[in-house]
């Protein structure tokens, strides 16, 4: 296949690239739970933690440079098979100059897998991810400074469980917000981990670790995506997950406060105290549209974050929750037990299986559109065990990714209608 020519234009000091070039509508063999409505105005805007990420820098770009590699040939074709216009892909390894996603986009996608139509994103946004930088501090007080628990972000190496925002439509370049190093304590209120063994309140971090640590543990974008003569600003991120930490529930806080950081972006008011990495300050305009979207490690019932976590998110007046859902999810909760036999929320929503035992299945992956964008349809892509596309997810160890991909049909105002 000639390789399509991209031109690479950098923002941000070279972090952020976009790639340029005109869209070209790919048509896709989809399942019946993923046909799309036959309008010119329905965008459809997708968030897929395909679990791309790798154990060693270099190795992604090594797997994906060739079309061979069988995870990400999978994965492929569940985004071909969906087909978003707009899709956020999380945990795929951030590589400086867009490389991986090249590759990915040659090799993968812009190839039929398995009959499925072949798909073309000629607009790409990706940044660096907080996972894996430095602090110089011992963040988790084990008494050593090293490893992915004392990185900004959890990471074994800079760059893992990044980002990609991937576009069938022109990016504003020029608009584009990254807040990689808004500061966790610069949030008015922040809910701050305790330390249990002092008396002391909110002092899991010293007062010099607060003043470098992060609030983002990859990092959180606003991407305006020009549809037609309307922008619609793509809200990316991937909070952290709520586990692996202690009594001080450093990660489960975290994860609260980076789900609240869009909350107050898109309220009119509560953003006054936010700066990008730029150093522009204040959320987002109160007359702009916009879609939240990413793996926010977050069930509204279930699992282990913070009370209301992603309730923040659920019950904002300006924020619609159009509950995509899928029939694989309710077979796979009755199929495996375990925690999913004890869960309060409804297994029809959940978007990620994980282990049986503990957490059991969740909703842990949004795609949440502001109420100037009505809703058209929405779904998981979590096919029952009957139809032949359930091998693209399949059991433990999973042919793609523990996650489903999560898309959302929307329509969009056409300028002047």
């Amino acid at each position: 296949m000639t390789p399509r020519s991209r031109s690479w234009i950098a923002v941000a000091a070279g972090a952020a690239l976009v790639a340029a070039g005109a869209a070209v509508p790919a048509a896709a063999a989809g399942s019946a739970s993923t046909a799309r409505p036959v309008q010119d105005d329905t965008l459809r805007v997708a968030t897929f933690n395909l679990s791309l990420n790798r154990n060693a820098p270099g190795q992604l770009v090594a797997d994906l440079s060739t079309g061979a590699n069988a995870q990400a040939r999978t994965v492929a074709e569940i985004i071909q098979r969906a087909n978003p216009d707009v899709v956020l892909l999380n945990e795929f390894d951030y590589v400086e100059g867009g490389v991986a996603v090249d590759l990915f986009r040659d090799n993968y996608l812009e190839v039929s897998q398995n009959g499925a139509g072949a798909v073309d994103y000629p607009y790409a946004f990706v940044a660096p991810s907080n996972t894996g930088i430095p602090s110089g501090f011992d963040l988790n007080n084990d008494g050593e400074v090293s490893g992915g628990d004392d990185a900004f972000g959890f990471g074994l190496f800079e760059g893992q469980y990044g980002m990609v925002v991937l576009s069938k439509h022109p990016i504003a370049t020029a608009e584009v917000r990254t807040f990689q190093h808004f500061l966790w304590k610069d949030m008015p209120g922040a809910l701050l981990p305790d330390d249990p063994a002092t008396a002391a309140p909110a002092d899991w971090y010293s007062p010099e670790e607060l003043a470098v640590f992060r609030l983002s543990s990859k990092s959180h974008w606003d991407v305006p995506v020009q549809v037609g003569g309307h922008t619609v600003h793509v809200l990316a991120s991937h909070p952290t997950p709520p586990t692996f930490d202690g009594p001080e529930d450093r990660n489960g806080t975290r994860n609260h406060d980076e789900i609240r950081f869009w909350a107050d972006y898109v309220t009119p008011g509560a953003g006054r105290y936010i700066y990008d990495d730029e150093g522009g300050r204040g959320g987002l305009s109160p007359a702009a549209s916009f879609v939240i979207l990413g793996d926010q490690n977050a069930d509204p019932l279930d699992g282990d974050s913070v009370d209301a976590a992603i309730d923040q998110l659920l019950g904002n007046r300006r924020i619609v929750d159009p509950l995509p859902a899928s029939e694989g999810a309710v077979e796979a909760a009755a199929l495996q037990g375990g925690a999913n036999a004890t869960h309060v929320g409804d297994p029809r929503f959940d978007t990620a299986d994980f282990a049986d035992t503990a957490p059991g299945n969740l909703r842990a992956d949004y795609v949440l559109p502001s109420r100037s964008l009505p809703v058209a349809g929405a779904g998981v892509f979590w096919p029952v065990q009957a139809d032949p596309l359930s091998a693209l997810t399949g059991v433990f160890p999973f042919p793609s990714s523990d996650h489903r991909l999560v898309w959302v049909d929307v329509e969009v105002p056409r300028v002047g209608r």
